[in-house]
């Protein structure tokens, strides 16, 4: 029997499959459902592979046709399910060491193209200016269209200190430009923390890997240690941040809320599935749980401090659950600008051949029951940051999950995209030569989350100061 906390370990709360997710330590399914198979369709199967074996103009070797027909059958289902094969399910074993080689976006697909769902911060991709929403149409000299995203990947993965040239689609631009991003062997540091004036505290959470909650124990003790003096108010900055572990999310949650409180519940067609995660110590910490509680080491001070939390359309799934917690229990205020919405639960089940699949087995729900799936984290607060029109979020995904309290929308079937309209000259609008009234947009760096240029930040800041006197007075 597994215990609780292998279980949910085997939870990914990350964004989309892309070249740099994390998961937890593989463990083998332990159940199957067996079910009538559709005779006819796997005769058809059959018969069309049979086809391609002997007619397709280039001989198909069976592994890659079949390795073909896993991957569709798997992305046919959601954005976020997916066939890992050998190489591409050892790199998301080394994901949660938060060490791994690459350029550092999490990407999907969308119409055919590669879509930036989140720059990872401090990668080559971020530094280079990549922006969520991002459409990549070519890949040094090879056009994505055509191409699955399992092999899209593969193009921009390689060595570390190699370049590849990316062309790129982006909102409010005329046209598609370049830019060249070298690839590197990446270190992303979970959580990054530090003293912004006098009994202020500032603590960025830019992923959620195997040893954040461990780590951002370490960072509220020493910044609790720095100010002398317990602290009038914290910002606890997750913008950007796609995602990642499960129990991870339930550690941070557990910093800031008392014993035993409900973090997040999971609802599926498994056992499995069905969770109720709380602050309890067995959610986050592995061994001996009650006696390797390290949040109890804790000063106290800490969960009574004013809480300001920031995110945005980049802020998915568990940061997603720490923010709707946080929000339910009336411990924080949420400040900034709509988050990504994904509210599914995807397990890794690896096969006997060394191959696993990410699958979509549940749902999950904040405390008082809302589904983000979809419709994401809405501010208490909304401060926006000049480039909400160029958002992406789950909803703008293609095959999505529907959020289960809402009424299915109806959809048209006639709807034309942008992407897919060609010009009278019969030359794609991808083509058009960039015209210079997207400069800026085409020339965007990143703002320095926490800096001196970080609207939300400020804002965040005079909120906890407002707090802070309204309780003096």
């Amino acid at each position: 029997m597994r215990s609780k906390f292998e279980k949910i370990s085997l939870i990914l709360g990350g964004c989309i499959i892309g070249l740099l997710i994390s998961i937890n330590l593989p463990v083998f399914a332990d159940k199957t459902k067996t079910s009538n198979l559709p005779i006819d369709e796997l005769r058809t199967f059959a018969e069309v592979f049979g086809k391609i074996k002997s007619d397709y103009v280039e001989e198909i070797e069976d592994k890659k046709l079949v390795n073909e027909a896993l991957s569709g059958m798997l992305s046919g289902l959601d954005p976020h399910s997916t066939f890992l094969d050998l190489d591409h399910f050892k790199d998301l074993q080394s994901g949660t060491s938060g060490e791994f080689s690459g350029l550092g976006i999490e990407v999907g697909m969308e119409d055919g193209f590669v879509k930036v769902i989140s720059p990872i911060e401090d990668t080559p991709a971020y530094k280079a200016g990549l922006k969520s929403g991002d459409l990549i149409i070519k890949l040094d000299e090879t056009s994505v269209k055509g191409l699955t995203l399992d092999q899209a990947v593969k193009l921009m993965r390689g060595k570390p200190n190699t370049s590849i040239k990316l062309q790129v689609i982006r909102v409010g631009v005329d046209g598609p430009f370049f830019l060249t991003v070298n690839r590197a062997k990446i270190k992303t540091k979970s959580v990054k923390s530090k003293i912004i004036e006098p009994n202020y505290a500032y603590v960025r959470i830019t992923q959620f890997q195997e040893r954040t909650g461990q780590d951002l124990f370490k960072a509220l003790t020493k910044l609790r240690k720095e100010n002398k003096y317990a602290l009038n108010g914290i910002i606890l900055d997750m913008r950007n941040n796609p995602g990642g572990l499960l129990n991870s999310s339930v550690a941070v949650s557990a910093a800031f809320l008392e014993d035993d409180k409900l973090v997040v519940y999971t609802e599926g067609r498994t056992a499995d599935s069905r969770m109720r995660l709380t602050t309890s110590p067995e959610n986050f910490v592995r061994d001996n749980p009650k006696k390797n509680n390290y949040m109890k080491k804790l000063p106290k001070d800490i969960q009574d401090t004013p809480l300001v939390v920031l995110i945005n359309n980049g802020s998915a799934s568990a940061s997603e659950i720490v923010a709707g917690a946080l929000q339910d229990h009336k411990r924080a205020l949420i400040v900034g600008t709509r988050s990504f919405g994904k509210g599914s639960v995807q397990t890794i089940l690896p096969m006997n051949n060394g191959t696993a699949i990410k699958l979509t087995t549940a749902r999950y729900f904040t405390p008082n029951g809302r589904s983000i799936q979809g419709k994401g984290i809405d501010p208490d607060i909304i401060v926006e940051d000049g480039s909400e029109f160029l958002a992406i979020r789950e909803a703008d995904l293609t095959n999505t999950l529907s959020n289960p309290q809402e009424k299915k929308k109806e959809t048209s079937t006639e709807t034309e995209t942008e992407t897919e309209t060609e010009n009278s000259d019969n030359t794609s609008s991808f083509d058009k030569p960039t015209s210079d009234g997207g400069e800026a947009l085409r020339n965007f760096k990143p703002v320095e989350f926490g800096g001196k240029d970080d609207k939300q930040f400020k804002e965040a800041l005079n909120i906890l100061k407002g707090i802070d006197l309204y309780q003096k007075n």
